[in-house]
C-alpha cells in the first residue's frame, strides 16, 4: 500500500496535515467498527484498511509539534484495538479446532463381570457337593453317597474337610452292613474309613466301637 493509497482510503488529498488525517481517521473508524457492525464482514475488512492506511501515515507525517516531547506522544492516537466480541470468537474458533484435531479418547466400555474364581467355583461345587451328600446319607442311600464322596475327593483331594465327608460315609455304610450281617464287607468300609481320615479322634473312637460291635456278631 503506497502513500496514494493510503490518503484515498481515508477519504482525503495527498498532502493533508495531520489534524485532517486524524479527524478522518476517527469518523470512519467509528463509522466501519466491528461493534457498530458486529455482522458486517464488508465492514470489518474497510475498518482494517482504514486502521493500516492510518499508521502507515503516522509513520511518515509527524505530528505538529508541541511544547515538549510527552505531550506530542500523547497527541498521536493509536487505533482501536481488536474489539472484545471479534477476539472471543477467534479464541472459541481456535478451540474448536484443537478439540478437533486432538485425539479422541475411546469410549469407555461398560465393564463385565468377571467370571469367578477357580477357587470359588470349587467352594460353590464343594458345598453344594455336601448338600446332595446329607440328603443320600439321611435316605441311607450309603453307595450313592460314597460314590457322591469319592468323586469330590478326586477333585479336591487336599481338602481335609472332604476327606473327612468320605471317611465318615464309610464309616456309616460299615455300619449298616454289621446291621445286615455283611460282616467282611462292613470291615472292609470301617478300615476305610480309618485310612482315609486316619487323625479324626472322633471319627477313630466310632469305628472302634463298630469293630467291638463286628466282634460281638462273629
Amino acid at each position: 500500500m503506497d502513500l496514494l493509497d493510503c490518503y484515498r482510503l481515508l477519504g482525503l488529498r495527498s498532502g493533508a496535515s495531520f489534524p485532517d488525517i486524524k479527524s478522518s481517521y476517527r469518523r470512519l473508524a467509528q463509522q466501519y467498527h466491528p461493534d457498530i457492525n458486529p455482522d458486517d464482514d464488508r465492514a470489518k475488512e474497510k475498518f482494517i484498511a482504514v486502521t493500516e492506511a492510518y499508521k502507515l501515515l503516522l509513520q511518515v507525517i509527524p505530528p505538529p509539534e508541541n511544547n515538549s516531547h510527552k505531550k506530542a506522544s500523547q497527541a498521536v492516537e493509536t487505533p482501536p484495538k481488536e474489539p472484545k466480541r471479534a477476539k472471543e470468537k477467534w479464541q472459541q474458533k481456535t478451540r474448536e479446532v484443537q478439540r478437533q484435531a486432538s485425539p479422541q479418547k475411546p469410549k469407555q466400555q461398560p465393564t463385565q463381570p468377571k467370571p469367578p474364581h477357580v477357587a470359588e467355583i470349587e467352594q460353590r461345587l464343594k458345598w453344594k457337593t455336601y448338600e446332595q451328600l446329607q440328603q443320600f446319607l439321611k435316605q441311607r442311600r450309603f453307595p450313592q453317597a460314597i460314590a457322591l464322596a469319592e468323586a469330590l475327593v478326586e477333585r479336591l483331594p487336599h481338602d481335609a474337610e472332604v476327606r473327612q465327608w468320605l471317611a465318615i460315609s464309610y464309616q456309616l455304610w460299615g455300619r449298616a452292613l454289621i446291621a445286615e450281617k455283611q460282616l467282611l464287607k462292613a470291615r472292609i468300609f470301617l478300615k476305610k474309613a480309618l485310612k482315609t481320615d486316619p487323625k479324626n479322634k472322633s471319627l477313630i473312637n466310632e469305628v472302634q466301637r463298630d469293630f467291638k460291635k463286628l466282634e460281638q456278631v462273629f
